[in-house]
Formats: structure tokens, sequence, C-alpha cells
């Protein structure tokens, strides 16, 4: 009787990775960091006044003839302006708390749509924007991913609205960091009505790049909304 060849053994089949977390709705952070980028909007309007206000009485002193009523207004000038700084300062803070809780559950659901799509990992969605240089690029390449693995399938994906949010915002960043900077080394009426009026622009920009920004979170939360109610059809399948 012939011994049987022995048969090697063959390798297990792979395990299938196990299923994620599924996603969860980012509605209600989504409204949220919208309510407060308005606020932020709101604030930098206020701002644009207090800088108005602020080269109205540098224009007018140097004009000369300087008297009580226009000590006065100058005085209610810089408490107006420092008011809508502390103003800008609280919204920001208040935002940039939420806004980053609901970036970092968009990009979490993001991993559950396209687990594969991401060139940066989870973390950099909250890290990305401390880094410093890097964060002139890294949280838009990270929204940019998300953006694209939270479209349905089959759907053509541009990131035109985000593009342009992070244009706009990195100007008016440049452009505010040279305003305060001249601000703050102003000397006599001339320099100071010229640093108010760089620093109304730069107001002007940043409340135009919150509103560019409100219009991002409330489109990423509607596609991933409508991925979420696609039903499990529209997910990777694990295994």
């Amino acid at each position: 009787m012939a011994t049987p060849m022995p048969v090697p053994p063959q390798p297990a089949p792979p395990l299938a990775p196990p299923p994620g977390a599924p996603p969860r709705s980012p509605a209600g952070l989504g409204m949220a960091a919208a309510v407060l980028l308005g606020l932020v909007v709101g604030a930098d309007l206020f701002a644009c006044f207090a800088d108005q206000t602020q080269a109205s009485i540098a224009q007018d002193l140097l004009g000369g003839g300087v008297d009580e009523g226009l000590v006065r207004r100058a005085h209610r000038a810089d408490t107006l302006y420092n008011a809508a700084s502390v103003t800008q300062g609280i919204t920001l803070v208040a935002t940039v708390a939420v806004y980053l809780c609901w970036l970092w559950r968009v990009r979490t659901n993001a991993e559950v749509f396209e687990p594969h799509g991401h060139r940066m990992k989870r973390g950099w969605a909250i890290g990305g924007w401390f880094v410093p240089i890097g964060n002139l690029w890294l949280p838009r390449r990270v929204v940019v991913d998300v953006w694209r693995a939270s479209a349905l399938p089959g759907t053509r994906v541009r990131t035109t609205p985000v593009n342009a949010w992070w244009t706009l915002w990195i100007i008016s960043l440049l452009v505010g960091r040279t305003a305060s900077r001249q601000y703050d080394a102003a000397h006599g009426a001339d320099q100071l009505a010229d640093a108010a009026r760089l620093m109304l622009f730069s107001d002007a920009l940043d409340a135009a790049a919150a509103i560019l920004a409100v219009v991002v979170v409330v489109h990423l939360t509607r596609m991933q909304r409508a991925r979420m109610l696609a039903g499990p059809a529209v997910m990777p399948a694990f295994g």
C-alpha cells in the first residue's frame, strides 16, 4: 500500500478586519459650529465699524484743530476698538472649540465611509492646526480628504468651496498679522489712520472667510447625512 504524500498545510485565510464604529450624525455639532461662525462674522463686522471709527478720528487729527469734542471722540473710539477686540477673542475661542469637535466627528465618519482615502492620520484633524508653518496647509488637506470621502459614490466631487474658504482665510490671517504689527508700531495720526484702514480690510476678509466656513460646514454636514441615510449599500465592505 502506497504511503500517501503529505499534504502541506494550507495558510489560513486572512481574518477580516473588524468593522469600525458606525458613523455618528454631525448635525448637532455642525449647527453649533455654523451658529458660532455666524457670531464670528458679527464680531468682525463690529470690528470693521471700530476700525472705521479709528481711521476717521485719525483723519480728523491730521486736519489739526484738536478740541475737547475730538478728544472725547478719540477716547470713545479707543473704547470701541478694545471692546471689538475682546468680542472677537471670545467668539474665536468658543468657535474653535466647537469647530474642532465637529471636524473630529466628520473626520471619524469619513474613515468609515472611505477607510483608505485619507492622506493624514485622524489625529491631524486637530493637531494640524497647531503645527507652526504646517497649519498653513495641513488642515485644508484633512478637510479635502473628508469632503471627498463623504460624497455619494458616483457623484462628481468639487472642492471649490473648501479651496475658496481656505485661500481667503490664509489671506486674512497674513493681512491681519501685518495690520496688527503696523497698528502697534504706529506713531502719529497718519500712521494710525493707515493701520486702521489695513485692519478694516483684514477684518472684512476675516468676515468673508467665516461666511465661506459656514458654507463648508453646512455642506459637508449635509453630505455626510445623505451618505448615512443612503444606508449600508454605499458603505465599504469589510473583509
